[in-house]
């Protein structure tokens, strides 16, 4: 296994929910998250991330045997208390404990006196989960959370060829014994999206997106864009079907070289958040 290969991770939003931009193949049927969990377990990836809020996802994972595997799952603030989804997302796993258990919405970690901060702790205490932490999409979100004193053993931050806003925090957090784990590599498919389709929104990026799509191995360069970084532990990538997979992580073996144009200005923070973009 190739040390780039051992910072995958398997992203498993499309097989619980029909996500992506540039997704026209819908959720991803249970005889293909079949083939993609057979090909990366073969391929030696070690990491998977989900969550209770990716529709049936976990579910769909339960049918696998998932002992080989790290997994990260993530709650969310609702009518549903913590400690049941917690409990709910080790039942539709089928596992017993969690490697890494984040917040979906980290500003919920210091509200009532910090209450389920004080929950995830003891079930680390515990032993249910090994690393807990946040997933985060704003930089203010992560510095409001750290200047509470919170200390994260992992978190999980969008980081891509557009988006490098937490690229400061990410390298002091890994200084100090965090995790870094990183999401939305391909920013849910744009670079790959036909510009004349695309909405006047993405005016601003849409002679970005022309160039890179003239660069040979768009996927892999734009992966190792993200993967060669070493403050980077692991790259999530979501994947639709067996297919992707495997040919991304065959072009990781093949050129070494993982140039991309020049981005000499800042991409609109819109942008770079597909939460903002119009639906």
């Amino acid at each position: 296994m190739s040390i780039l290969y051992s910072k995958i991770g398997l992203g498993t939003v499309q097989f619980g929910t029909d996500y992506g931009i540039s997704n026209d193949l819908g959720k991803t049927s249970l005889e293909e998250v079949q083939k993609i969990m057979e090909y990366s377990q073969k391929s030696g990836i070690q990491y998977l991330d989900t969550a209770y809020a990716y529709g049936n996802a976990e579910a769909i994972l339960g049918h696998f045997d998932l002992t080989s595997y790290k997994i990260i799952s993530k709650y969310i603030p609702n009518k549903t208390s913590l400690s049941d989804q917690f409990q709910t997302s080790l039942s539709r796993l089928r596992v017993d404990y969690f490697y890494g258990y984040l917040a979906h919405r980290p500003l919920d970690l210091i509200e009532n006196n910090m209450k389920n901060w004080k929950i995830l702790s003891e079930f680390k205490f515990k032993g249910k989960v090994k690393k807990i932490g946040a997933s985060f999409n704003t930089t203010d979100e992560l510095e409001t959370v750290l200047d509470s004193g919170i200390k994260f053993d992992i978190i999980q931050v969008p980081f891509n060829y557009f988006d490098k806003r937490f690229e400061k925090a990410m390298k002091h957090l890994k200084s100090e014994g965090c995790e870094i784990h990183t999401r939305s590599a391909f920013l849910q498919g744009l670079f790959f999206c036909k510009t004349k389709d695309l909405s006047d929104f993405f005016n601003e990026v849409k002679p970005c997106i022309d160039r890179l799509q003239r660069v040979d191995d768009l996927s892999s360069k734009l992966l190792k864009f993200v993967l060669n970084k070493p403050f980077v532990d692991i790259v999530n990538i979501g994947i639709n079907n067996m297919n992707q997979l495997r040919d991304n992580l065959n072009k990781l073996n093949g050129e070494k070289s993982s140039e991309l144009p020049p981005l000499d200005f800042i991409i609109d923070e819109k942008i770079v958040m597909p939460s903002l973009w119009p639906k």
